[in-house]
Formats: structure tokens, C-alpha cells, sequence
């Protein structure tokens, strides 16, 4: 299929007529007019919508270039070799912007990974892959980003994330592609050039000092304070 269009003016006929014929086969091969994800530049096919309003989307948004082998719309997978070396900076924005706004960081223990635009390539090259062979609802990305969220949102340790990570890989089908290790999870995560907030933690990993928590001085579950004395007598 033509998708010439997905490169051209919003404003154009071309985008016009591409976007309805987009739409033709997602509904075609998916036989539904209800559930289809969204390939946005801030949906980037982790949100289902009604045609109307993914049509609204495209329009609005425009269409996420880098999303070029409709897996998710239809297309059988294709596995693209070296293509962690050909991504481009403008498609690795458009595809991965949506992860800055959906995850929340909570530790600062990344490394350099950010720094090194190749490691950038390597470590995301492989993130459009099914989460397990023939899975269509997540990737190996969308996946670690929901988890991530999770780990962020209940104050959730490493190593108790870590075990996470383990349990899911024991309970999806082979092959899956879900990270076997928080470092594994940090490197992808960092290597998306992710900001990242530092915050207090409770000692015994109970909760974050942030939302309600934030001014307290001491843990509500365990009673520990949120400081700890450093060498001159000084809470830090």
C-alpha cells in the first residue's frame, strides 16, 4: 500500500486521501471500527479510538512517520535488519515523546546511557517488537513503559521490580521480549534521553515523599524518619 502520504502536507489532498485509505484497511483487516490504535505523533498506537476520532488525530497531530510497517493495523510483522542504525532523530522523537509524558522517574541511577547515540539505537532498535510472538495489544516498549509507571506510582523497590520483571517473563509465552532485570529496564528507559525526578524514599521502601507524602518527616507505615544524620550532626 502507497503510504507516500504519510510524508505529506496535512493541508494536502495526498494526506487527505492517504488518511481515508489508512483507515479503509485498519477496518478492513481488523473488522473493527471501535477499537483501532491510534498512530499519532502523541498516540504512537497505545491508545484505541473510534475511526472518528483517530481521523481527527492524524489531522490534528499528524501521523507518527517512523510508524512504517503497519503491524498494528493489519500488516504482518517484518523483522527490519540494522534498523536500530537507521533511525532517525525526528522519528525517534515522534515515536517516543509519549514516554517522558507517561512515565514518572524516581531514581537517579542511569548511568551514561543517554549520552551515547548509538547505544540509543541499539538498546531501542528492537522496541516495536510484539511483547510475545503474535501479541498485538503491547511491544516490548509500551510494556516496560506501563510497568515502569507502576514501580514509579507505588514507591515499588528495584529489587522487588526486578522479581516483577522475572515473574512476567516466567508467565508470558517463549519468546517473549519483556527486560529480564531492572538494569535491562534502566538502560532502554535512559536510553530514550528520559529527565528523570530525584525524590526521598522511605528507608524501608514503604513509600515515595511526593503527592501527600511530600512534607512529611517521618514514614506513615513504619514511623522511620525521612532523614537520616550525616557526619556533622547535619539531617540530610
Amino acid at each position: 500500500m502507497d503510504k507516500s502520504w504519510m510524508h505529506s502536507d496535512r493541508r494536502s489532498k495526498a494526506y487527505e486521501l492517504g488518511v481515508e485509505a489508512f483507515l479503509n484497511f485498519s477496518v478492513e483487516n481488523l473488522l473493527t471500527t471501535t477499537h483501532i490504535r491510534c498512530p499519532c505523533v502523541k498516540c504512537v498506537n497505545l491508545k484505541l479510538f473510534g475511526v472518528g476520532i483517530i481521523r481527527d488525530h492524524l489531522y490534528f497531530n499528524g501521523v507518527d512517520q517512523s510508524y512504517k510497517n503497519w503491524t498494528f493495523h493489519g500488516e504482518p510483522w517484518e523483522a527490519a535488519t540494522n534498523a536500530s542504525r537507521n533511525v532517525e532523530e525526528d522519528d525517534d522523537h515522534s515515536r517516543y515523546r509519549f514516554v517522558s509524558e507517561e512515565i514518572e522517574m524516581d531514581d537517579n541511577d542511569f548511568g551514561d546511557f543517554g549520552s551515547d547515540p548509538y547505544e540509543f539505537a541499539n538498546v531501542i532498535g528492537d522496541g516495536d517488537q510484539p511483547l510475545y510472538p503474535g501479541c498485538r495489544k503491547y511491544t516490548k516498549l509500551s510494556a516496560l513503559v506501563k510497568l515502569y509507571n507502576l514501580k514509579a506510582k507505588y514507591g515499588m523497590s528495584d529489587v522487588c521490580f526486578t522479581e516483577l520483571l522475572i515473574l512476567q517473563g516466567d508467565l508470558l509465552p517463549d519468546g517473549n521480549t519483556i527486560p529480564a532485570s531492572m538494569y535491562e529496564a534502566k538502560k532502554t528507559l535512559c536510553a530514550l534521553g528520559l529527565s528523570y525526578e530525584k525524590m526521598h524514599a522511605c528507608p524501608n521502601d514503604c513509600i515515595l515523599y511526593r503527592k501527600e507524602y511530600e512534607d512529611l518527616t517521618h514514614c506513615p507505615n513504619c514511623g522511620i524518619s525521612r532523614w537520616k544524620e550525616g557526619k556533622d550532626s547535619i539531617l540530610k
